[in-house]
């Protein structure tokens, strides 16, 4: 084998990225695989490929045992002694040198084969090995194809599954697109590493604000907790560990120009940085943010955080279809009911009691709405009882009202007999003194 191969290998190599070593180990398993095929017989055949040089040497050799399973590729220490007296267990101990002429040209085709075959796994396993320390990074790449099962990603020498269940509802992509992504998974197949990636996971948020904020790439401000509702809003907690900073500012930059790019990325999703609390009540009264909390009262065995609001801001606290709420329970990991200073709850267009109570661990689900208010009903149980005879009085006075209008409305047809009349006895009475005493008849048949 010349230089000339050798040279080949190794452009080879800088073009696909597999290591030199890596690679002259690859082609001496495939040549000595293809040996192995052609040559019955020649199970204990080795090769060796000098890099520098390009020689090639072949050769037989048997493993040292101290007891041989398989006599065509071992030997025991005794027989070993007969070729290399200081052979010891686990040696390879070679015993006769093969000249490469001997490997004929159905053996060469095989052999050709094998490496190409050896390169290409050697390709993907360089592949694989290149993303799978990155699970958990944010990579970037541009739509190659878009499937009704997802988005393909071109990375370069892989693609990536950005499947639509990790896409942002509010989001759209085009062929040529370049896009950030979060790798979730790298999985190793045989056609070679899928990667899946997502735009939906609550550290694609985290990732974007360490690439934007130097202080929570150096650890001087540290995300504590996010909670994300992908396309929608997102409520973030940081900490300072260094004493005099603030975590909020510098989280959201100069005139919010830190914060700003990161919603830029998430094509306009709300973000609410707010600062973390050791303090239970204050962390939740912060997480309610931009609301205004009057009280919090903490069970600890329950995990319930009790909130009192302003009137004025309940509506706020609440959020709308209860995402404030929700996103500031799985922030804090409290149950959070949230209550007025009146203690009522609000109400929608429709007069129904509107969710007040937030649960932390709800998925995004469309009926976590109606989860929160199946939880205040029964929590109101015993107001609602209470109130129960003054809404039946409030219920009884439109109904009689009702009743009455029913009644004057059955009666309604006497009054042109009446009038008929009149106009037959009286014809000199004018129209108006004869809607006046129809009127006044019908008022006293009413009574």
């Amino acid at each position: 084998m010349s230089r000339d191969f050798i040279g080949a290998l190794l452009q080879l190599n800088a073009e696909k990225g597999v290591p030199r070593e890596q690679l002259i180990r690859t082609v001496e398993d495939a040549i000595q695989s293809a040996y192995r095929r052609v040559a019955p017989g020649y199970e204990d055949v080795y090769v060796r490929l000098d890099a520098e040089s390009g020689e090639m040497r072949i050769f037989r050799a048997r493993t040292v045992v101290s007891e041989v399973e398989d006599e065509t590729i071992e030997w025991t220490i005794d027989q070993a002694h007969e070729h290399d007296p200081n052979a010891v267990l686990g040696d390879l101990v070679e015993y006769e040198q093969l000249e490469p002429t001997h490997f004929g040209r159905v053996g060469a085709q095989v052999a050709g084969q094998v490496v190409r075959q050896r390169l290409r796994e050697a390709e993907r396993e360089t592949i694989f090995d290149e993303f799978a320390h990155r699970e958990g990074e944010i990579i970037t790449g541009s739509v190659g194809r878009v499937e009704p099962t997802g988005v393909i990603l071109d990375l370069g020498k892989a693609e990536a599954i950005l499947r639509t269940t990790d896409q942002s509802a509010t989001e759209h992509y085009r062929i040529g697109q370049h896009v950030k992504a979060y790798v979730l998974e790298v999985r190793r197949t045989t056609r070679g590493p899928l990667i899946y990636v997502s735009r939906t996971h609550k550290n694609f948020l985290r990732r974007l604000f360490e690439l934007e904020v130097p202080e929570i790439q150096a650890g001087t401000v540290e995300i504590r907790a996010i909670a994300r509702e992908a396309g929608s809003r997102s409520k973030m907690a940081v900490a300072s560990r260094q004493e005099g900073l603030d975590p909020v500012g510098a989280t959201v930059g100069q005139r919010g120009g830190r914060v700003q790019a990161v919603v830029a990325e998430l094509g306009g999703e709300k973000i609410d940085v707010i600062p973390w609390s050791d303090d239970h009540d204050v962390f939740v009264a912060n997480a309610l943010s931009p609301a205004q909390v009057v009280a919090v009262e903490i069970d600890e065995e329950e995990r319930i955080a009790s909130v009192t609001v302003p009137e004025r801001m309940l509506s706020l606290a609440i959020g709308r279809e209860g995402q404030n709420a929700r996103l500031a329970a799985k922030l804090t990991g409290w149950r959070i009911d949230i209550r007025s200073e009146t203690g009522a709850a609000p109400e929608d267009e429709e007069g129904v009691p509107a969710a007040v109570m937030a649960e932390p661990d709800e998925p995004e689900a469309e009926g976590t709405d109606e989860a929160a208010t199946a939880t205040e009903a029964e929590t109101e149980a015993p107001m609602a009882q209470a109130e129960e005879p003054a809404a039946e009085a409030e219920a009884e006075t439109p109904a009689e009202t009702e009743a009455d209008a029913d009644e004057t409305t059955a009666e309604a047809p006497e009054a042109p007999a009446q009038e008929e009349r009149k106009t037959d006895e009286e014809p000199d009475v004018d129209e108006g003194t004869a809607a006046a005493a129809a009127a006044g008849e019908s008022t006293e048949v009413t009574q």
